[in-house]
Order: C-alpha cells, then sequence, then structure tokens
C-alpha cells in the first residue's frame, strides 16, 4: 500500500457547499468491550477553533488520536480536505502517516520531551528525522519560533530545568515546526499548576488570532467561551450539541448538556 494519502475524494451529493478542512463521519472506535465512540460526526473548517468537551471518558482524546493517525478506527471515516486519510482498520502506517502528520499537529496533556535532550534538540528532531528537514533549516525555524513563544534564551536549556508552562509552550513550539494546516490540542493545561494555565492558553489565543485550524480538547469553559468559533458537547461517544459559543453557553438545548454546563457552573468552572 502507498504511503501518500489516497486522492480520490470521497463524494457527498448532499454536501454543496465548502469542504471542511476536517470531516469526521459516523466515526466508531473500542477498546476491547468498550464502546469509546459511537457513529461520531464533527466538521472543521478552515480558520475555525473547535473546542470539545464533556466529562471525562466521553471520547475527546480518543477523537485527537484517530484524527492523527495514532489510533485506527473501526467504523466510518475521516477526511482531511475532501480526501479520505482514514477509515475502518487503518493504524495510520499505509494511509499517508507522514504526509497526514505534515499537515497536522498534535500536543499532549503530557509534554513527551525527551528529557535527555535540550529544547533546540527537542524540537528540531521530528522535521530532520521524520521529513528530512537540513539541520540548519530545522534551527533557523525552531529559533523563529521560540523566540516568539518566549523561549529564545532556553534553547540549550533540558526539560526539567523549565517549568510546566514552558515545558507545553516547548511542546506546542514541536508541533509547529512543520507548519501543520491543523492543530491538535488535548488537554494542553491539565498537567500545569493554576498559575501557569494562563501563559499556555495566552499562546493559544495567539494562534486562533493568527487564523490556524485547532480543535481542543479541554475543561477550561472560560476560554472555550472566549476563544472557540464552535463548541461541541461530547455524551456516551458523539456529538450532542454544537453551536457557536456565545449560544451554546447562554442557551443550550439538550438536557444533558444543561445538566453539565449547571454543574460546572456550581464547581466555578465557568
Amino acid at each position: 500500500m502507498s504511503d501518500s494519502v489516497n486522492q480520490n475524494p470521497v463524494d457527498d451529493p448532499l454536501d454543496a457547499g465548502p469542504t471542511p478542512k476536517l470531516d469526521l463521519r459516523s466515526v466508531e472506535k473500542s477498546f476491547g468491550a468498550k464502546r469509546v465512540l459511537n457513529g461520531l460526526d464533527l466538521t472543521v473548517d478552515d480558520h475555525d477553533v473547535v473546542c470539545l468537551i464533556g466529562p471525562s471518558g466521553c471520547g475527546k482524546s480518543t477523537i485527537l488520536r484517530c484524527i492523527d493517525l495514532l489510533d485506527p478506527i473501526d467504523a466510518g471515516s475521516i477526511l482531511l480536505d475532501g480526501v479520505e486519510i482514514a477509515g475502518p482498520g487503518s493504524r495510520g502506517t499505509g494511509v499517508g502517516a507522514n504526509e497526514v502528520r505534515r499537515r497536522i499537529g498534535i500536543v499532549f496533556q503530557s509534554f513527551n520531551l525527551f528529557p535527555h535532550m535540550n529544547v533546540l534538540q527537542n524540537v528540531t528532531l521530528g522535521p530532520r528525522r521524520a521529513h528530512g528537514v537540513s539541520r540548519s533549516e530545522a534551527e533557523s525555524r525552531a529559533r523563529e519560533l521560540l523566540d516568539q513563544f518566549g523561549l529564545g534564551d532556553k534553547e540549550q536549556e533540558y526539560p526539567n530545568k523549565l517549568s510546566g508552562g514552558q515545558n507545553q509552550r516547548a511542546a506546542i513550539v514541536r508541533a509547529l515546526m512543520v507548519r501543520p494546516e491543523v492543530l491538535l490540542l488535548d488537554e494542553v493545561t491539565s498537567a500545569l499548576d493554576p498559575e501557569l494555565v494562563g501563559e499556555v492558553l495566552g499562546v493559544i489565543r495567539d494562534l486562533s488570532d493568527q487564523g490556524l485550524t485547532m480543535v481542543l480538547a479541554t475543561h477550561e469553559m472560560g476560554f472555550a467561551r472566549e476563544v472557540a468559533t464552535r463548541v461541541a458537547f461530547l455524551h456516551e461517544g458523539w456529538v450532542l450539541e454544537s453551536a457557536a459559543p456565545a449560544q451554546f453557553f447562554a442557551d443550550p438545548v439538550e438536557a444533558r448538556t444543561k445538566q453539565f454546563l449547571h454543574r460546572v457552573s456550581q464547581a466555578g468552572r465557568l
């Protein structure tokens, strides 16, 4: 099987509008006997910032891992610019995984930086090893991004010498090194002390202002209200309700959404 994306777009005669940047259609995913995604549909347009919210275990992280071809899906399809990149049984090794990951970056809640490498080495390793970028080109790009995100003086530091917020910013820089068209962020503030959350959210806010398409799994309701173009609430493995933040938080439709937001508000998180 070829390592390039199948260039035959999936036709949908009912879709007369612009092609979404990402299109998840009836996606199912189980781990053993546990069904995590249950026929999930989700579209993400260019320059969208879609925040996935919902209780723990509702499938937010699984969606991101499936989009980035880290986990195979059991049914349905995932399309990038109208071209199928994932179908049942695909493990991301034969459906253009390298090509897809040049276009889609992902940042995890744990930083996943190599402890034996300094910041510059961490953020340049992927482009050099996986994408054949020269050392000089990779380092030039890295220094540009590190400066942009306030880490210009930290390139020789090792992860254990950085704060949690600095490590997460370095992880975001690493994901941006290949100039992705879509950035996936999986609870990127959950491992941080409360005082460091703001600096990472500020980085994401700046990326949103620059027009980068993003899909975020988050528990930060205030941030979702401020930055998202659309909020999607997950329940029992599918998107129960999706709307612009103003409508979603002020006038949710579904009873389960209202219950979730009420509990979040009672906890002081809204």
